[in-house]
């Protein structure tokens, strides 16, 4: 069985002679590189979180440097074993 198509329905515009579906639309068009249609854009949430991402930093970086300058500069001896401290005696005790 021969089958005689048409000239507008010929190879190139996408009709398949054995399922005789006609695809409408454009072919696909190779992929330039990953940069799709949204590609460059970026969501003014995205500059919001950022923006709280570097506070954090920020916040967190001020804390720690108030937390080491707190830090003695060698941990050699004991706070306060030289200075005789009373607190850690039974200086005021007396059993009877």
């Amino acid at each position: 069985m021969n089958l005689l198509l048409p000239a507008e329905l010929s190879a190139g515009s996408g009709f398949s002679a054995v399922t005789g579906v006609e695809t409408l639309g454009q072919p696909p068009t190779p992929d330039p590189g990953g940069q799709g249609e949204d590609y460059g854009k970026a969501a003014p949430e995205a500059l919001v979180v950022l923006l709280l991402f570097f506070l954090a930093v920020a916040l967190l970086v001020r804390s720690m440097n108030k937390h080491l300058r707190r830090v003695p500069q060698s941990f050699d001896k004991e706070p306060g074993a030289d200075s005789g401290d009373v607190g850690t005696r039974d200086a005021g005790i007396r059993e009877e």
